[in-house]
């Protein structure tokens, strides 16, 4: 049966742009923003059909489009269809726009349409088209529908689908409440708390120290965790660099440019004496009197502060000079640390000061500050030294100079060193992305380029050889085979005195007699514990009250005993709120995967034929 115009008028008005966000808000508003939907031209009209309802070219061409331009804003920047298609963002289009074709179809085989009255209310009230008078402007309306290239018989057509689509969707999921047991024992889950009781274990904890390991035990260690001491795979890289500070000592320094440098800057060297003060500002004299009086009748500076709504964050002036005080500077200079003066004049109103902290102050003389100055200046001058050189370099790699060549005849520095991708090895050259950048990219048959780094070097580089994967030598590699064996016995021996305590706080031992205990009277399933592994909340909301566990994982042994089980709260206002939100949530998906099962037995009783070549064909055609 039809919906009539004054029927729907009757309705609840529902959220008027959603009702459009296939359309109107997830494609035009994308276009207008910037990116732009352009028509879809060619011979085919249709990418296939749900029962009798055909899906347009152009509108799965402007879903596409959409789906790119929300892409491109997870990236940061725009991306090519082809990018997109790659990430199978076609996939989810083709699910949408024929979930939507299925409900165009029920909606059209029962009936479901709205009048011309609500197609027109709908688009008066959609920002986009309104002018600067903040009305609907017809000419602004015909202006985005001409940069989307739709007549505005297509547009209010899609609208009129859109309403009669969003009327159908509500008559299917509009009415699902959330089953009152489900969320009971949903809200009876999260909101329980628990209280426990956690003894860390270290090297300390243990009833006697660690053997040292013999050089027996440490081959067979070495052999059986070989992988741990085996070099990966690595890039052998010849490299010639240019840094500033191996130059910029030989670079001349003019006593008479340091000085006016320092004169310049004096500011930075001759600092004056300052204090950290607090500042309560009141409306009149009066007032101001009044707290005095107060302070001095023996209220804390903190209370007044309190009694003017305001914490000591707001009233903190931070680092101030006596100049920067103006009238109260003096007072509050003469002030000794801790002590409160006025009311004293200030431009917001009189107002009492607290002197926090007084700093001395300080002064660095021409001479203390020359060789600071110095090497800015020398560092300065071999970055320009440096850029100068750049084209130089360039041209003769371009005619076929090599590293070594670059040395004799520009003064760079050569190297080698075996460059793990994906690692910062312990060359100082490998501190510069831009190094690294050049590393991870080389290949064998790449010519060497100048390589700007960051701080104004230059570095050139080529690939000499890929280093296979090797174990180190049990000779070189014994200091470390002796410490992932210590670090392994640790863990062994840690877990044992883990088991110990364990069975002794289950045969009626104080958890407390074997260390520091940290306690937890209470803690939610996503609350917080510093320092301690993923495992330790999940494996407490498994614990029986009174059971004791070992928790165990990398470089952490602990024991816990779980004190308390809170039961969820029942009354009160955070647990009203709670139950609510978690009813609000179960409804949610209980409507949506109502909604998905009513469109999967639409398209299953509607049928579906899509045309890949013509879906093909609008991939072609876009950018």
């Amino acid at each position: 049966m039809a919906t009539t115009a004054n029927e729907e008028a009757k309705r609840p008005k529902r959220k008027t742009q959603e009702v459009a966000v296939w359309l109107l808000m997830g494609m035009l508003i994308l276009g207008l923003g910037g990116f732009g939907v352009t028509s879809f031209s060619g011979g085919v009209t249709s990418i296939g059909r749900v029962g009798d309802t055909d899906i347009s070219t152009e509108e799965y061409a402007r879903a596409l489009q959409t789906q790119v331009n929300a892409f491109s804003q997870q990236f940061g920047q725009q991306i090519s269809t082809q990018e997109a298609l790659a990430f199978g963002v076609d996939k989810q289009v083709i699910q949408d726009v024929v979930t939507r074709a299925a409900l165009d179809n029920e909606a059209h085989r029962v009936g479901i349409s709205v009048g011309d009255e609500v197609v027109a209310s709908q688009i008066m009230t959609m920002d986009t088209f309104k002018g600067v008078s903040g009305e609907f402007d017809r000419e602004a309306y015909r202006f985005a529908l001409d940069r989307n290239n739709l007549t505005e018989t297509e547009f209010e057509g899609n609208l009129r689908r859109d309403i009669s689509r969003e009327l159908l969707q509500g008559a299917i999921s509009g009415g699902i409440t959330a089953p009152k047991p489900l969320t009971d024992t949903l809200y009876a889950w999260v909101a329980e708390r628990r209280g426990f009781s956690l003894l860390r274990l270290a090297e300390a904890d243990l009833t006697a120290p660690l053997a040292m390991a013999t050089d027996a035990e440490l081959k067979a260690h070495y052999e059986a965790n070989i992988d741990r001491f085996t070099k990966p795979e690595a890039k052998r890289i010849t490299y010639a660099a240019l840094l500033p500070e191996a130059i910029a000592k030989d670079q001349p320094v003019d006593d008479a440019t340091l000085q006016d440098m320092y004169q310049d800057r004096i500011a930075e060297f001759v600092i004056p004496e300052r204090r950290i003060v607090e500042r309560l500002v009141y409306p009149d004299q009066a007032a101001a009197d009044a707290a005095k009086a107060k302070l001095d009748a023996g209220s804390g500076f903190e209370e007044l502060v309190a009694e003017r709504g305001l914490t000591l964050d707001a009233i903190d002036l931070g680092d101030v000079t006596r100049e920067d005080l103006g009238e109260a500077g003096e007072p509050v200079f003469a002030a000794s640390e801790g002590s409160v003066v006025g009311p004293l004049p200030t431009d917001l109103g009189p107002a009492l000061f607290r002197v926090v902290t007084t700093l001395a102050a300080e002064e660095t003389s021409f001479e203390e500050a020359r060789e600071t100055l110095a090497i800015e200046i020398q560092t300065d001058a071999a970055r320009r030294l440096i850029a100068d050189k750049v084209e130089e370099i360039d041209d003769l790699l371009a005619g076929g100079a090599t590293l070594e060549d670059l040395v004799k005849d520009v003064g760079l520095e050569l190297a080698t060193l075996d460059f793990v991708p994906g690692q910062q090895g312990e060359a100082a050259i490998e501190g510069y992305p831009a190094f690294r950048a050049a590393a991870e990219a080389v290949q064998p048959e790449d010519f060497s380029e100048a390589i700007l780094l960051e701080d104004g070097g230059v570095v050139a580089l080529r690939l000499d050889e890929i280093v296979p994967a090797a174990p180190i030598p049990f000779d070189e590699a014994k200091a470390s085979v002796a410490e992932d064996w210590r670090r392994d016995a640790l863990a062994k021996a840690l877990s044992a005195r883990a088991v110990e305590i364990k069975s002794a706080i289950e045969g009626g031992a104080a958890i407390g007699g074997f260390g520091i205990v940290d306690v937890t009277p209470e803690i939610s399933r996503d609350g917080f514990v510093p320092d301690v592994p993923e495992t330790l909340l999940p494996a407490v909301f498994k614990m029986a009250e009174g059971d004791v566990q070992v928790i165990e994982a990398d470089g952490f042994v602990g024991v816990i005993r779980l004190d308390r089980i809170q039961p969820a709260a029942t009354e009160g206002e955070d647990a009203t709120a709670l139950q609510e939100a978690l009813s609000a949530q179960v409804q949610q998906a209980i409507a949506a995967d109502a909604f998905n099962a009513f469109t999967q037995a639409l398209t299953a009783e509607a049928g579906i034929t899509l045309d890949q070549a013509a879906i093909n064909a609008v991939h072609t055609s876009m950018p």
